[in-house]
Protein backbone atom coordinates (compact mmCIF):
# COMPACT_ATOMS: atom_id res chain seq x y z
CA UNK A 1 0.00 0.00 0.00
CA UNK A 2 2.58 2.24 0.75
CA UNK A 3 3.56 2.61 -3.13
CA UNK A 4 0.44 4.21 -4.00
CA UNK A 5 0.90 6.65 -1.63
CA UNK A 6 3.44 8.57 -3.76
CA UNK A 7 0.62 9.20 -6.64
CA UNK A 8 -2.33 10.76 -4.27
CA UNK A 9 -0.84 14.08 -4.72
CA UNK A 10 -0.86 13.41 -8.64
CA UNK A 11 -4.23 12.34 -8.04
CA UNK A 12 -5.51 14.92 -5.83
CA UNK A 13 -3.93 17.53 -8.68
CA UNK A 14 -5.63 15.40 -11.43
CA UNK A 15 -8.93 15.45 -9.98
CA UNK A 16 -8.98 19.26 -8.69
CA UNK A 17 -8.34 20.35 -12.51
CA UNK A 18 -10.89 17.86 -13.82
CA UNK A 19 -13.50 19.07 -11.88
CA UNK A 20 -12.64 22.89 -12.61
CA UNK A 21 -12.50 22.16 -16.19
CA UNK A 22 -15.88 20.26 -15.96
CA UNK A 23 -17.27 23.30 -13.77
CA UNK A 24 -15.94 25.96 -16.37
CA UNK A 25 -17.36 24.27 -19.53
CA UNK A 26 -20.57 22.57 -18.12
CA UNK A 27 -23.93 24.17 -19.68
CA UNK A 28 -25.79 24.44 -16.54
CA UNK A 29 -23.07 25.44 -14.19
CA UNK A 30 -20.70 27.17 -17.21
CA UNK A 31 -20.15 31.17 -16.54
CA UNK A 32 -20.39 33.30 -19.21
CA UNK A 33 -17.40 33.64 -21.63
CA UNK A 34 -16.53 36.88 -19.77
CA UNK A 35 -15.77 35.15 -16.81
CA UNK A 36 -13.98 32.41 -17.59
CA UNK A 37 -10.37 31.81 -16.18
CA UNK A 38 -8.63 31.84 -19.97
CA UNK A 39 -10.57 35.39 -20.29
CA UNK A 40 -9.04 36.26 -17.02
CA UNK A 41 -5.54 35.16 -18.41
CA UNK A 42 -5.87 37.06 -21.62
CA UNK A 43 -6.99 40.41 -19.83
CA UNK A 44 -4.00 39.86 -17.53
CA UNK A 45 -1.94 39.64 -20.00
CA UNK A 46 -2.77 42.42 -22.62
CA UNK A 47 -2.17 44.53 -19.62
CA UNK A 48 1.05 43.17 -19.06
CA UNK A 49 2.45 43.97 -22.64
CA UNK A 50 0.70 47.29 -22.59
CA UNK A 51 2.78 48.25 -19.25
CA UNK A 52 5.75 46.03 -21.42
CA UNK A 53 5.43 48.27 -24.05
CA UNK A 54 5.07 52.09 -22.26
CA UNK A 55 8.05 51.06 -20.48
CA UNK A 56 9.80 49.98 -23.54
CA UNK A 57 8.72 53.52 -25.36
CA UNK A 58 9.95 55.32 -22.20
CA UNK A 59 13.26 54.07 -22.40
CA UNK A 60 13.43 54.89 -26.16
CA UNK A 61 12.68 58.31 -25.24
CA UNK A 62 14.67 59.24 -22.83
Amino acid sequence: MTAYRGLDPYLGVFTGVLAFFLDEIHPRTARPEADRLVELLRWKYRRFQEKRRAEILALDLS
